[in-house]
């Protein structure tokens, strides 16, 4: 896994460049598709990312990247799955969450937000 740009709105990731948040699901890129957590949008405050979503939980540990100011919400739901399936989960931001992606990227799985 080779995550060689990031900024504001975009990140590139085995020389593919998204303009969106992505999901990398052993090894595979894909789009987040956060339509299941729009519903909690006004009660967060932003589009959280809700056990509604896709998660890739096929891992021993899962990053989430939470935007370059750390402004995506988990929510408890997300957290207590983890808990329950024994996957190791570490919330930072997007930044933080790549270096902590690189450097442990066996059976590891992430969800990159790109933006706030």
């Amino acid at each position: 896994m080779k995550i060689d740009h990031l900024a504001f709105g975009s990140i590139r990731v085995n020389g593919v460049t998204y303009s969106h948040d992505v999901v990398i699901d052993q090894g595979k890129v894909r789009e987040r598709k956060k339509g299941p957590s729009k519903r909690l949008r006004e009660e967060y405050g932003h589009t959280p990312l809700s056990d509604g979503e896709r998660i890739p939980w096929e891992c021993e540990r899962l990053v989430i990247g939470t935007g370059a100011y750390g402004a995506l919400p988990v929510t408890d739901e997300v957290v207590e799955e983890a808990k329950r399936r024994r996957v190791e989960l570490l919330v930072l931001p997007t930044a933080e969450a790549i270096i902590a992606l690189c450097a442990t990227a066996e059976q590891t799985n992430a969800i990159l937000h790109v933006t706030c």
